[in-house]
């Protein structure tokens, strides 16, 4: 496993986020709230009636069969894609607090960019939209390439890339963000052993430094292990809480059929 660079490695300053954090560790920002919400796409509902909350510094999955809205459920957090009806609160949080990791299949990576210029377009808060990156930026890119192990990388094509390198591409772009809110559309998904830990070890830092932790998943081995909170949709509703409370024989019975529990502690995916 990757080691983590230390919070006064100058090349990392702006990456760890030290200097956010409220007391007790947890990042300076309200819940991120939902109240009786329900969301459409082309005219139809996807879900409905969902209320709950994402607490500062929470780290929370969102599980469910596929087509139940869990993708559209993040949109709705970034506020990408409007309620249907209900409201949302961010507690102050505006577009440039998110840091978005999405499904890594719909990214075209045929498009002409270097490794290295795509994690500089992480850093776009600070360089702007258009904006040449300074050596100090710079610096903050390689550093993060050297988090994901992908230092010796830095010059290839990212269609060169294996899917697992890509993946930590991704993450390194993310790593430059220095959002307080980390949303994670199935960052997993067909990765090999190692590298899911790696990335999964460095999403636990970003927990650790009073992040708020949103994340699309499907292993529920994965949720029960790592993320403390859940939101399990199923039949255009939400059920919210602590994993262990939601995760039950139960209620993954109803979400995604069986007699019992058909993911216990295996590691199997959903």
């Amino acid at each position: 496993m990757v080691a983590a660079p230390g919070v006064h490695d100058p090349a990392m300053r702006g990456i760890v986020g030290t200097d956010r954090m409220g007391r007790g560790g947890a990042m300076t920002h309200g819940a991120i709230r939902l109240e009786d919400a329900a969301a459409t796409m082309g005219g139809q509902p996807v879900w409905q009636h969902v209320s709950g909350s994402f607490s500062p510094g929470s780290m929370t999955a969102i599980a469910g069969a596929n087509g139940t809205g869990k993708s559209t459920l993040l949109r709705v957090i970034m506020g990408e894609l409007p309620l249907a009806q209900g409201t949302i609160t961010r507690g102050g949080l505006g577009p440039r607090d998110f840091g978005y990791l999405p499904q890594a299949r719909i990214i075209d990576r045929n498009f002409p960019i270097s490794v290295t210029d795509m994690v500089l377009g992480g850093a776009w808060r600070q360089t702007g939209a258009f904006g040449r990156a300074d050596r100090t930026v710079r610096l903050r890119a390689a550093a993060a390439l050297r988090r994901v192990n992908l230092e010796g990388q830095a010059e290839r094509m990212i269609s060169a890339l294996s899917a697992g390198q890509f993946q930590r591409l991704l993450f390194a772009r993310l790593l430059m963000t220095d959002a307080q809110v980390i949303v994670l559309d199935e960052p997993f998904t067909a990765l090999d052993t190692p590298t899911t830990q790696d990335l999964l070890a460095l999403v636990c830092e970003w927990h650790a430094q009073g992040r708020t932790i949103i994340a699309v998943l499907h292993d529920i081995h994965q949720i029960r292990t790592c993320f403390p909170d859940v939101v399990l949709l199923h039949a255009g509703r939400a059920t919210w809480g602590r994993t262990p409370d939601i995760l039950t024989p139960v209620t993954l019975q109803r979400a995604y059929g069986g007699a019992r529990d058909p993911w216990p502690e295996t590691g199997m995916q959903a």
